[in-house]
């Protein structure tokens, strides 16, 4: 099966939104990644900062969603807590996004689940802790003190959200297409790998 679409899944601080961009320019295709957020705020009339502060939340199980749905008059979705609601909208703009668009680079918002079915060469970034740490400080302006703690708090919202939302593991690599570690190919190394192995693989399943 050809897959058109790639996903990025990463770690803070791995360079992962770096390469997803980087990606893209080679490809020469789109690349979504806080603008979901945006488009997400647009279309429900609430600022993209709100929005990120409720995604970034611990959501609920869908299945237990559905479960708090017990008043008849309202629709599911208006049950569900503003973290899950965030996903389903989101879920559709990508869906939306894939149906449009025969190619382009998509980093987070589990986007190798939503579009599963849809055919996605999906890759997960990561690195050493050290490295990302180094990162987080050089690249992101995070006080040397305060690095550890912040990547460990980012790496678990993220890991909550992709596990709760998809029922599978963040980190498992055997979820991906493809894993590169960014502290030992360096961010230009991993998007031409990236290239590379999502063209060679369409060549050999088109």
């Amino acid at each position: 099966m050809k897959k058109n679409i790639i996903t990025i899944e990463r770690q803070y601080g791995s360079g992962g939104s770096v390469i997803g961009e980087m990606t893209a320019k080679m490809l020469g295709v789109s690349y979504y990644h806080r603008q979901i957020l945006d488009m997400t705020a647009e279309r429900c009339g609430i600022s993209a900062d709100y929005l990120e502060t409720a995604e970034e939340s611990v959501p609920i199980s869908f299945l237990y969603s559905l479960l708090l749905s017990a008043n008849p008059s309202r629709s599911m979705e208006d049950n569900l807590p503003l973290s899950d609601k965030v996903f389903l909208l989101e879920s559709r703009i990508i869906t939306e996004l894939a149906e449009k668009e025969k190619n382009f680079v998509l980093v987070g918002r589990c986007g190798s689940y939503i579009l599963e079915d849809k055919g996605c060469f999906s890759v997960y970034i990561y690195a050493p802790p050290e490295e990302r740490i180094k990162r987080a400080v050089r690249d992101y302006g995070i006080p040397e003190s305060k690095a550890e703690s912040i990547m460990k708090k980012a790496d678990k919202r993220r890991e909550t959200f992709y596990n709760v939302n998809t029922g599978r593991s963040w980190q498992d690599k055997d979820m991906y297409s493809l894993c590169l570690n960014s502290a030992d190919l360096g961010d230009k190394l991993c998007a031409e790998i990236i290239v590379k192995a999502y063209n060679d693989y369409n060549k050999r399943n088109a």
